[in-house]
């Protein structure tokens, strides 16, 4: 047995990125432990759950990224919900894109991707929709899981389940290197204050927005949004409705997410604010009249690990044996199967997708590659 498999793999950060990771290396036989400070602080606990590489309007490689994950995310909830007996609630419900005008719609860059849609057809598919918007895009392929009350509880029981060690309360302090530079170990601080020493031959960087600060080299920055719920009335929407700026998600059980806000300057400031709460009410009464009667359940904000380009780091950090899985921007749900699976292969010895690992390397900002 090698000393990597004797030495738990260290997943920094309990999110859903590196909840999602660590279940796929546990599935893999691989002893894990999982370091989380505030896991209820992490972006896959406060985001909207939409599963939108078309609807987003992405392009070039973080589409075709968003594309494979869209693939695989049945077959990776199928295995969450075999391995924690629970539901994660995915929907295959569809998205659609309100335009004001043919033209924009025309100009969208995922268009071909989508059903056209009149403004006849979009009140089909939209009973209720505001006066301003002429025409849409259906992406039915789209949709949408609940992260916040059930992907992110079956992914913590189905880790549980299969072994992974869990030191909630605890953050990471700094990372150790050999003498050649390579990851050793972590100082870590735990919920009592205590400090200690974890070696470990290998881990992952999943620290979301956070990142930044325990390798200063990576260019990953908050993104704060905010956003809110309503109770609507049940099947009131089926759709999923991607305005600009302002989204809205239904559950099956009437709720609506209404998000976000895109707070690029707010760094780590913490709580609602009134002008971003204006700013999504305006935004629901634009997209759903009706909407701005609805019982308003909960408000609450997060933090998007945003990165220059808007796209991930991953594969390997600037410290050999630490590897990245961070600066998912808003579509780290999206993401998640996709980053878990390639994530665990190369920890695993097995390098499928070097594509995605060059592609989405840390230094593509200052640094050219073949």
């Amino acid at each position: 047995m090698s000393q990597t498999e004797r030495t738990p793999t260290l997943i920094l950060g309990g999110g859903l990125m590196g909840l999602a990771i660590a279940h796929q290396l546990a599935r893999r036989g691989m002893a894990v432990r999982v370091i989380s400070r505030k896991r209820r602080e992490a972006a896959g606990f406060v985001a909207a759950g939409m599963l939108a590489p078309h609807a987003e309007g992405l392009s070039g490689a973080l589409l075709q990224l968003g594309q494979t994950s869209l693939e695989l995310i049945p077959r990776w909830v199928g295995q969450i919900e075999v391995d924690s007996g629970l539901s994660c609630g995915l929907r295959a419900c569809g998205i659609v894109v309100p335009f004001r005008s043919d033209g924009e719609r025309t100009q969208y860059p995922t268009a071909r991707y989508g059903l056209e849609l009149n403004r006849v057809e979009l009140e089909q598919e939209l009973p209720g929709i505001g006066p301003s918007w002429s025409s849409g895009l259906l992406f039915e392929q789209d949709g949408q899981i609940d992260n916040r009350r059930q992907l992110m509880r079956a992914l913590e029981r189905a880790c549980v389940s299969l072994g992974v060690q869990f030191l909630e309360g605890s953050h990471v302090k700094d990372i150790q290197r050999d003498t050649f530079g390579a990851l050793s170990g972590v100082v870590m601080k735990s919920a009592e204050g205590d400090e200690c020493l974890l070696a470990c031959q290998q881990a992952v960087l999943a620290c979301g927005a956070w990142s930044h600060q325990l390798i200063p080299e990576l260019n990953v920055f908050p993104v704060k949004g905010q956003m809110l719920s309503l109770q609507g009335p049940r099947e009131a929407l089926k759709r999923v409705i991607f305005g600009p700026g302002t989204y809205m998600v239904p559950r099956e059980d009437g709720l609506v997410v209404v998000g976000a806000t895109s707070e690029r300057h707010a760094g780590f400031e913490e709580g609602l604010t009134p002008d971003g709460q204006k700013q999504l009410q305006a935004g629901l009464e634009s997209l759903l009249p009706a909407a701005a009667g609805w019982p308003p359940m909960e408000r609450w904000w997060g933090f998007r690990p945003c990165t220059p380009d808007e796209a991930p780091l991953l594969g390997e950090s600037p410290i050999p044996r630490l590897w990245l899985a961070c600066g998912h921007h808003r579509n780290g749900v999206l993401l998640a199967a996709i980053t878990a699976q390639i994530t665990a292969e190369a920890l695993s010895g097995i390098n499928t997708r070097q594509d995605c690992l060059d592609e989405f390397r840390w230094d593509r900002f200052t640094k050219a590659h073949p």
